[in-house]
């Protein structure tokens, strides 16, 4: 028995010419990070909460500061309080949700699978971490910078005719609020690289809170000596010394404090850039 076989030339598939002027450029990867970003209910929900927080704690507290003045019931806490700290009270609140929005803006793409179309559209990976770091962290800082001034002008107009009365244009207010916007930028940012660096949200959320948090308390386990050298050091002791309007002896002072947060951060990228180039999505 035969077998015939067919002996006709198989028709090739034709290739599609690809497009010269279809590349990854830094302007779409921004324009997609961007909209990523706006896209979550998260980033509306988190943002306004960490604004609510620097607003809403430092108001309680100047209100409460009025209320306590020339009362025996003053708490030694607010004794020597102005408005500039009572303004910044909310800070550690604000900080611990601008830093969780950080590590949601990259864990919840590893979680929901968009990671992979994420990096076949941009197979180098590196712009999407350095992109998706830039606009997060213009965003927290653009919005802790304008919660810090709104909060201060309302600390000071609660406290108006009291000694905690403190103007804007006192020695080293400025300073101290644009200190905070970047302080709370960087953090954003850390959180991002977070996020990146261990692709889970409950991870990135538990190393951002133990480095910011926890770590600073148990400081105290440690020899005085050790304390001293070591906490100036601190991520949290860093931010510190940038919103501080004075600094004490042992401390740092604001361009120090900058410098060490700023190691801090490009650490943090560091890892995750690592992390991202070196594992699969």
């Amino acid at each position: 028995m035969s077998v015939a076989t067919d002996t006709r030339p198989v028709e090739a598939t034709p290739v599609r010419a690809v497009d010269p002027r279809v590349r990854v450029t830094a302007r779409g990867v921004l324009r997609s990070e961007w909209s990523k970003l706006w896209s979550l209910r998260s980033t509306w929900i988190t943002l306004g909460i960490g604004l609510l927080f620097l607003l809403g704690f430092g108001t309680i507290a100047a209100l409460r500061y009025e209320s306590m003045l020339g009362s025996a019931q003053m708490d030694p806490d607010f004794a020597d309080s102005t408005a500039y700290s009572l303004a910044l009270f909310g800070v550690p609140f604000s900080l611990i949700a601008l830093g969780v929005l950080g590590v949601l803006t990259a864990s919840g793409e590893y979680s929901s699978g968009m990671i992979r179309s994420t990096l076949a559209a941009v197979p180098r990976r590196l712009p999407v971490l350095w992109t998706k770091a830039a606009v997060y962290g213009v965003l927290a800082f653009v919005a802790a910078t304008a919660g810090a001034f709104i909060g201060f002008l309302i600390s000071s107009g609660v406290l108006d005719g009291t000694p905690a009365e403190l103007a804007l244009s006192a020695d080293g207010v400025v300073r101290g609020l644009l200190g905070t916007g970047v302080y709370l930028g960087l953090v954003g940012v850390i959180g991002v690289a977070l996020g990146t660096l261990l692709r889970s949200t409950a991870g990135g959320i538990s190393a951002l809170v133990g480095t910011f948090m926890l770590v600073p308390g148990l400081m105290s386990l440690l020899p005085q000596a050790w304390r001293d050298d070591l906490n100036p050091y601190l991520p949290s002791s860093a931010g510190d010394a940038m919103t501080a309007m004075q600094h004490s002896a042992g401390t740092l002072s604001a361009g120090a404090g900058l410098a060490v947060l700023l190691g801090w951060t490009v650490l943090a990228l560091g890892g995750a850039a690592y992390r991202l180039m070196r594992s699969d999505a």
